[in-house]
């Protein structure tokens, strides 16, 4: 038996009732995947209904605007975005989108509607690429964790065979995640060993990460020391044999690495609220893109009849957003929209923040909807 001690963000103790059950309801009986995706890794596009949702996943090479063709198609065919996540890790990009039909605000059925969405967006995730490898099409018919989805996209699409792509600006060395592969002759086990910055849900992105590559966990050592974490995991392979050559060794570290950064929040941190509609999504990210931003990731949250979008950006070029394009922003969308700003460049805590380490990750959007509210 597994026993997690656990507390939420600021190191409490866990006493919410709704969060208490959304974790047993996660880890209980029905706490598993049924993905037809998992074993079609070359697929682009998928879709699949979850209540009165239409699950949109989409996987392709990233570029800056490309989120805002997204939006736009759907906008154009009247599908209204309720919940997004999106995710970009050495030049790929993984979004899974909730959207529902804008008239009945139930899920889109109408198989000609769909068809054609899928072909649009398979189009621009094409791009300017002619091998139809980059944007095929097909069908899900299961539903994950939302979080854990994205893992398994990115891990299908072999993301963490990019190297070379990020650099040490963006990571630097003292936060640069330390992991080695040894073996435990005596319990016939491999020990993976983790050190790097602690953060939410560390645990969770090396897990997914060890079961997607179908290894087992039979033990494991978590503990941190100030902002920093140590993992340790006691594996082997389902077949019960250990990670004995050097190439096995090697791969394992390559995708835990790209697991822990993938949730690493890049850029600026963009949070706007507004009441929800048709197109809003597709009009702000229009807006960032036409002042030269790229979305590194993004989160979309409907609460009641209010959208909260949390968007990490930096310019075309991968450097961080100045103080005059945030200016221009904040009067082209403050007129329509709550719009917060952090890790803004002008603020030299805010400079220090965003070169000595990793930022917090998890969207928080209560104190953004409540100033909405007022």
């Amino acid at each position: 038996m597994d026993v997690f001690h656990v507390t939420d963000q600021q190191g409490k103790q866990i006493t919410d009732g709704k969060t208490i059950d959304y974790i047993e309801r996660a880890l209980g009986p029905k706490g598993h995947t049924t993905d037809g995706m998992k074993n079609c890794p070359g697929k682009r596009v998928g879709v699949h209904s979850v209540g009165n949702h239409t699950a949109i996943e989409l996987i392709g090479r990233d570029r800056p605007g490309l989120l805002s063709e997204i939006s736009a198609v759907l906008a154009n065919l009247h599908f209204n975005v309720a919940a997004a996540e999106v995710w970009t890790h050495n030049r790929r990009i993984a979004c899974v989108l909730y959207v529902n039909d804008d008239p009945t605000s139930r899920a889109v059925d109408d198989p000609n509607r769909l068809s054609i969405m899928e072909e649009q967006l398979k189009h621009i995730l094409r791009g300017c690429e002619d091998d139809d490898k980059v944007a095929r099409t097909s069908f899900s018919m299961g539903f994950t964790h939302i979080d854990r989805r994205l893992h398994q996209m990115l891990f299908a699409d072999r993301d963490y065979e990019g190297g070379g792509v990020t650099t040490e600006v963006d990571y630097p060395p003292s936060f640069k995640p330390k992991i080695t592969v040894e073996r435990c002759e005596e319990k016939g086990y491999s020990v993976v060993s983790v050190q790097c910055k602690d953060r939410a849900k560390l645990m969770f992105d090396i897990v997914c990460t060890l079961t997607d590559m179908q290894y087992v966990v039979f033990h494991a050592n978590i503990s941190s020391n100030g902002p920093y974490a140590l993992q340790e995991y006691f594996i082997r392979h389902m077949d019960g044999c250990t990670l004995d050559t050097e190439g096995e060794k090697e791969r394992v570290i390559k995708c835990l690495e790209a697991a822990i950064h993938r949730r690493v929040s890049e850029g600026l941190s963009l949070e706007l609220c507004a009441k929800d509609r048709v197109g809003l999504l597709s009009e702000v990210t229009r807006i960032l893109r036409e002042n030269g931003l790229s979305v590194r990731r993004a989160g979309v949250s409907t609460v009641g009849e209010q959208a909260v979008n949390v968007f990490y950006v930096r310019d075309a070029y991968g450097n961080p957003v100045d103080t005059k394009t945030i200016e221009a922003l904040r009067k082209e969308i403050g007129h329509t929209m709550m719009l917060n700003v952090k890790k803004d460049p002008a603020s030299a805590k805010a400079h220090e923040a965003e070169t000595s380490g990793w930022a917090k990750t998890s969207f928080f959007f209560g104190n953004l909807l409540e100033k909405f509210l007022a």
